[in-house]
Parts: structure tokens; C-alpha cells; sequence
């Protein structure tokens, strides 16, 4: 269901796209990761089965956090509805944070191995985030640019 490879998923909406959003961040901008949760509530008042839209602005959220606190440079995150004029019901949102810097993000996997001791011991204030995007995404990857990385998570309208 979930993966963190190198491809950019099935969603790539190209043809049947529908609303689409990009708004490039300042470099340490906190504040955006907000400006970007109300700019999903507003796209997504209406997509998707309940609690869909929370989800996305969550993992959302821990991307643009990402970016801007690990990163040395700002990032610009694109928004894709796809689904044509279904899109609200049964669409395919994908949301792509991209950033300059070419090292990979890693995956925390405190916990994973089913000892919540590991979880407690290891109880941060961050470094969780791309293991809710693991857990709660339809899809998600790390593609590489010319110059730095995307991230990426895709989610469907209803639940599969």
C-alpha cells in the first residue's frame, strides 16, 4: 500500500487533473506549515470520505515541517486533485513538498519492531513524521531532482 521508492506513483495526474495549488516556502518559515493546512482545508472542504482531508493535512504538514527544519533551504509544495470532474468523491490527491538539498529523509522505525519500550525510550519531540506518512498514505516515495529531492504521499478520496 505504502511505499518509499524512487517512482512518483500512479497518481501523476496528467490528463485528468483537477484543482491544483503550489506556493513556494521561506527558508526556517514555521508559520507556512499553518498557511498550508488552511490552504488544504479550503481545497479539500469537500473531498473525500470523513477524516480523509484531516489525514492529508496532517501528513502534509510533517513534509512542509520537514523540509524547512532539515533543509537549508525554503521548498515549494504542489497540490494535485485528480479524478476529472469526480474528483471530489473519488479523486486521488497528491501533495509534493520539494526541497534543495539531495540528502534522502530517513525513516524512523522506533517502535516498528512491536516493543513500545523502543517507542518511550526513544520519545522525541521529533523524527515520527515520515512514519505517519508511512503508516496513513495510499502511497508515498522520495524522487530525486536535479537539484535536491521531492517528497511525496498520495491518498485516495475514499479508503481503500
Amino acid at each position: 500500500m505504502t511505499s518509499d521508492g524512487d517512482g512518483d506513483g500512479d497518481g501523476d495526474g496528467k490528463g485528468d487533473s483537477g484543482p491544483c495549488w503550489e506556493r513556494r516556502l521561506r527558508q526556517k518559515d514555521l508559520t507556512a506549515v499553518g498557511d498550508v493546512r488552511a490552504a488544504l482545508r479550503e481545497l479539500l472542504a469537500r473531498w473525500g470520505a470523513p477524516g480523509r482531508a484531516d489525514t492529508a493535512r496532517l501528513l502534509a504538514s510533517e513534509l512542509v515541517t520537514n523540509a524547512l527544519v532539515h533543509t537549508d533551504g525554503g521548498a515549494v509544495v504542489t497540490v494535485t486533485l485528480s479524478g476529472g470532474d469526480a474528483a471530489e468523491a473519488k479523486g486521488r490527491l497528491r501533495v509534493e513538498v520539494r526541497d534543495f538539498v539531495a540528502r534522502r529523509p530517513t525513516l524512523h522505525r522506533a517502535g516498528l519492531d512491536g516493543d513500545p519500550e523502543s517507542v518511550i525510550a526513544g520519545a522525541a519531540t521529533s523524527g515520527r513524521g515520515l512514519l505517519l506518512v508511512h503508516s496513513l498514505a495510499d502511497a508515498w516515495g522520495v524522487r530525486a531532482h536535479g537539484v535536491g529531492k521531492s517528497v511525496w504521499f498520495e491518498l485516495e478520496a475514499q479508503e481503500p
